[in-house]
């Protein structure tokens, strides 16, 4: 997937490129008004930039070179809104019928989306009549079921209440693992973007300022999400085993063993983890004595200050894995923590998993 645009709406511009893979989902990071929205419907053929292109799974969308442009009728698109943009007057199912009448070559069948979805009790049922959280699984099944090449995220979670984000988040985790083609999910949110994307694209102030693996994205120190409050490092690992005595589970990742609450994966199944910097503490020599499980060697690679008191420490682990660490800067100080210096990371808890 390669995207590069050049729009200008009044005083903004967006001057944003970037290439990702054509499987898996790309993460448009950034606050409110960076442009993400933007991208997203330049992406669709909604707006159409004077200068864009646009290619995915080796079709090109828009190439204003040799003159290309798909309208957004032909682009198979399935788009999902902050709201869910269900038909009113149409029942779940008229609504899911009219995402499947809209497919041009049917690649999944309506009652599989519907058994993936949990929408079985609901398809008699009006829009009025279901919770936020209902609304968007079946605007996500109605973007499903036109049987797109590529799905695009807007902020779904952003109108939902926490019970409704939980719902969502734990629908599109599901979504990852099955879905064959690849999605743009337009988000702020750390977590979101900690627990979904493949790729970061991190977008400010119309510009994609970094694009990568989301691994290496979420740890550079230089970038805005290992700075963020709810910071947090990804590491893949392998379900190793389980310890029902004690209900636990053991997971293999380059830096050693994860010890976790047990979680319903068999042996052998790969694991996103996410660990939060605050969750991370640092100590010059093995701990001995204390209660927590996962304590690992490692080498600082960088520091940086984040705010007046604090500071903010990537520590490689193992081979490739990176941790994040928020610390004081007193700690930095006390430990002579700079680049290169042999520590201990200790993980009093594993924050996130899919």
């Amino acid at each position: 997937m390669k995207a590069a645009f050049t729009y200008h709406a009044g005083k903004f511009t967006l001057d944003a490129a970037f290439t990702a893979p054509d499987k898996g989902f790309t993460a448009l990071f950034g606050p409110s008004g960076s442009g993400k929205t933007t991208a997203l419907r330049l992406i669709a053929g909604l707006i159409r930039a004077p200068d864009g292109y646009f290619e995915v799974n080796g079709h090109v969308w828009q190439d204003e070179t040799p003159g290309i442009f798909v309208p957004p009728h032909r682009r198979r698109i399935g788009y999902v809104f902050q709201d869910s943009r269900l038909f009113g007057h149409l029942t779940v199912r008229g609504n899911l019928d009219y995402g499947y009448r809209r497919a041009r070559e049917r690649r999944l069948a309506p009652d599989q989306v519907i058994g993936q979805l949990d929408l079985g009790e609901l398809l008699e049922r009006y829009p009025a009549q279901l919770s936020g959280g209902q609304k968007q699984r079946v605007g996500i099944a109605r973007a499903l079921l036109s049987s797109p090449e590529l799905m695009l995220f807007d902020e779904p979670l952003a109108s939902l209440d926490d019970e409704g984000k939980r719902e969502i988040l734990a629908v599109l985790e599901r979504l990852h693992d099955r879905l064959e083609i690849p999605a743009i999910y337009v988000s702020h949110s750390v977590e979101e973007v900690g627990r979904l994307a493949d790729t970061i694209a991190l977008i400010s102030e119309g510009r994609v300022t970094a694009c990568g693996p989301a691994g290496e994205i979420a740890t550079r120190l230089d970038l805005p999400l290992a700075r963020d409050e709810g910071a947090l490092a990804i590491v893949s690992a392998v379900v190793e085993s389980h310890d029902d005595a004690y209900g636990l589970t053991y997971l293999a990742f380059p830096g050693g063993i994860i010890t976790a609450p047990r979680w319903r994966l068999p042996p052998g199944s790969p694991a996103r983890v996410g660990i939060h910097a605050r969750d991370v503490s640092l100590a010059l020599s093995r701990p001995e004595g204390i209660s927590l499980l996962n304590v690992f060697p490692g080498v600082v690679k960088g520091v940086a200050p984040v705010g007046p008191s604090s500071a903010l420490v990537s520590v490689a682990v193992g081979d490739g894995a990176v941790l994040l660490s928020r610390v004081t800067r007193k700690s930095v100080d006390a430990l002579a923590l700079a680049p290169g210096r042999h520590l201990y990371a200790m993980v009093k808890g594993v924050a996130l998993a899919r």
